[in-house]
């Protein structure tokens, strides 16, 4: 029977400022695991991660995270609007030209002086066009649309494992999503660093705690995939501090009890905390999959338990690694939910 439990949630990725090669190629086989989730025979083993990272992330086409209203000389004006554009749209192209970023997107639509554009959106997965006439806004002079568009973000992260063979790895448990719409960001490019922890921010009743950190200038690897269930890339060297390999868990093996979580702190190395995995939700779909408490009363005491940033932390029981941290529960940051590590590996082949 599908769970019921029902609580306030929030990811776990620590949104912060951002600053940016050798090693491991892609060899396309994403760790052949293609038929893990329905071959349990194939047992392979990863090594745990528990090490932060800072990725800054570009965005494929320009998001709407806003549509507004332009003083005009004639009033106030939205084109957008008229249009039928919507926030959470994707726009992709105007007039044949791709849109890369917010900068792109002004400048290409202040071009047409006037005259109508065709742009091409995505909604829900699906391409649309449309015709819509920009017009001047009066206190700037330019031609807009009435659109609010974002096309980056940066944060903090933890890796969730390592496949030491290709360098392949997977963290956060959850996409990287726009903290306005909750919408899923397309990657067009991604890059992940080092990160030097500088200050937590302890976690308490309804104000969900945070990892605060400064990014290195220098590119540690870059991300190919950004999924309801992680995002995922390839590393250009192991970082330090991740451990050896360990079997995977597999669904039918999580036990509620005792197990451990790897994650990165203010000692700036990743470390081992105790937790308790309470409840187990067998229809929970892709994330969300268990329920986990914080025990250690050395993390509460540092934390307050889960915190922003610990997102990925991976989750080990009986010596295999099972799954991930994702959210925690703003009424009560001793507690969040676990990923299964299959549905993690699952969502990496896509």
């Amino acid at each position: 029977m599908r769970n019921k439990f029902k609580a306030v949630v929030t990811t776990v990725l620590a949104l912060s400022v951002f600053l940016g090669f050798t090693g491991f190629k892609a060899d396309g086989n994403l760790l052949a695991v293609a038929t893990l989730a329905n071959n349990h025979s194939e047992r392979i083993s990863l090594s745990p991660g528990g090490v932060a990272f800072g990725v800054k992330y570009f965005t494929k086409g320009a998001l709407v995270v806003g549509i507004t209203d332009i003083e005009t000389a004639q009033g106030l004006q939205c084109p957008a609007r008229d249009a039928g554009l919507f926030v959470k749209d994707i726009i992709t192209s105007i007039n044949g030209k791709e849109i890369k970023n917010a900068e792109d997107f002004q400048k290409t639509v202040n071009a047409c002086e006037g005259k109508s554009i065709e742009v091409k959106y995505i909604r829900d997965g699906v391409e649309n066009s449309l015709k819509i006439t920009p017009v001047v806004d009066k206190n700037e002079n330019v031609y807009k649309l009435g659109l609010w568009v974002r096309d980056s973000t940066a944060g903090i992260g933890t890796i969730t494992f390592v496949d030491r063979k290709s360098g392949r790895f997977g963290g956060l448990g959850h996409g990287i999503c726009d903290s306005e719409t909750g919408t899923l960001l397309p990657l067009d490019r991604g890059i992940i660093v080092n990160v030097k922890i500088t200050e937590i921010v302890t976690g308490k009743k309804n104000a969900p705690g945070e990892i605060k950190g400064v990014f290195d200038r220098f590119r540690r690897g870059e991300l190919t995939n950004n999924s309801e269930v992680g995002v995922f890339g390839i590393l250009d060297e192991i970082p330090s501090g991740i451990g050896e390999e360990i079997p995977i868990g597999f669904k039918n093996e999580l036990q509620t009890g005792k197990a451990y979580i790897i994650t990165t702190l203010d000692a700036g190395r990743p470390e081992e905390f105790e937790i308790e995995i309470e409840k187990i939700y067998p229809d929970s779909g892709p994330t969300k999959n268990f329920m986990i408490k914080i025990t250690d009363s050395d993390l509460i005491a540092r934390t307050g338990g889960i915190i922003q940033g610990m997102s990925g932390s991976p989750i080990i029981q009986n010596g295999k690694l099972v799954g991930a941290v994702t959210h925690v529960l703003v009424g009560d940051s001793t507690r969040g939910y676990g990923i299964h590590i299959e549905n993690m590996l699952a969502g990496m082949q896509k």
